[in-house]
């Protein structure tokens, strides 16, 4: 065990595109564990290369880390320093590193997470849209009532929205939000290749990006950021869907007292109106 780092997990947040924009920590950190668990040995092993290291490697992937939580959790409980980093970006975030974080919390055994390179929140920054709140929905369902229901949340919210998306879906994504916003518009900017060589950031509105990305291909990974509904409009959206989620709830046999905690949890809306709303529709029944 090299006695200069301590035997625990390292999460490690790695470059999104320009290789200079990794830590020191996080290079000293992979040249100091003993092994490294990764998205993708092939994108992992260029990495290491670069900054001139050599490390065992061994995957730790969407369809795996379940799996690979565990045997991870073993290796630290028995004193190894054990890094794990996805293909680019900060472990977690739209990329594996969630059920390695919950098994070691579950386990009360050591982590660190190693801050870095984030294209969501570089982009949201690049975008010009406000900083004040964020509604980052990560990648979005590719059909049915799913993708529906995330794109009218994301809509709802009184926040800059972002997404992640393949270049080849962001011509029909955009065209999905336009149809959900039924004739209205919103600002929208598309940021893609972010800290590349051919790095962009096109502005406009959903309905012009829409028609633009119809036809015209794109490269890259893309982050598509839209303009938050104004507070008053969100308010009367979640209003509108306050009656009918109340009598749902009611008619399922919830009292009255957990039905608007749910509603006003579900909604955002103050817990005594909707109390009182609840009262009122029970009597109704």
């Amino acid at each position: 065990m090299n006695n200069e780092i301590q035997p625990k997990l390292y999460l490690c947040a790695t470059p999104i595109g320009n290789l200079s924009d990794v830590t020191d920590r996080v290079r000293n950190t992979l040249a100091a564990v003993e092994k490294i668990y990764c998205e993708d040995t092939r994108n992992t092993v260029k990495l290491l290369n670069a900054l001139a290291v050599k490390k065992p490697l061994e995957s730790c992937h969407e369809h795996n880390e379940q799996q690979r939580a565990g045997q991870i959790a073993e290796e630290v409980s028995g004193g190894k320093a054990v890094a794990f980093v996805s293909d680019a970006g900060m472990p977690g975030v739209s990329d594996p590193g969630s059920r390695l974080i919950a098994e070691f919390i579950k386990r009360g055994l050591p982590f660190e997470v190693l801050p870095g390179a984030s294209a969501m929140v570089t982009a949201w920054v690049m975008s010009g849209l406000p900083t004040e709140k964020l509604y980052f929905a990560g990648f979005l369902p590719r059909s049915g009532a799913e993708r529906t229901d995330a794109i009218e949340k994301l809509l709802a919210a009184d926040a800059t929205a972002a997404i992640y998306e393949s270049p080849l879906r962001v011509g029909g994504t955009l065209a999905d939000i336009k149809t959900a916003l039924a004739g209205g518009d919103r600002p929208c900017v598309l940021v893609r290749e972010i800290t590349k060589a051919f790095e962009e950031c096109i502005r406009g509105t959903v309905s012009s990006l829409a028609e633009r990305f119809s036809a015209e291909p794109l490269r890259g990974e893309c982050v598509l950021l839209i303009g938050g509904a104004d507070p008053k409009e969100a308010a009367e959206n979640s209003n509108k869907k306050l009656e009918p989620l109340l009598l749902a709830l009611l008619e399922e046999g919830l009292s009255v007292k957990s039905a608007a905690k749910i509603a006003a949890e579900a909604l955002d809306l103050p817990k005594n109106a909707v109390y009182k709303r609840a009262m009122e529709l029970s009597e109704k029944e």
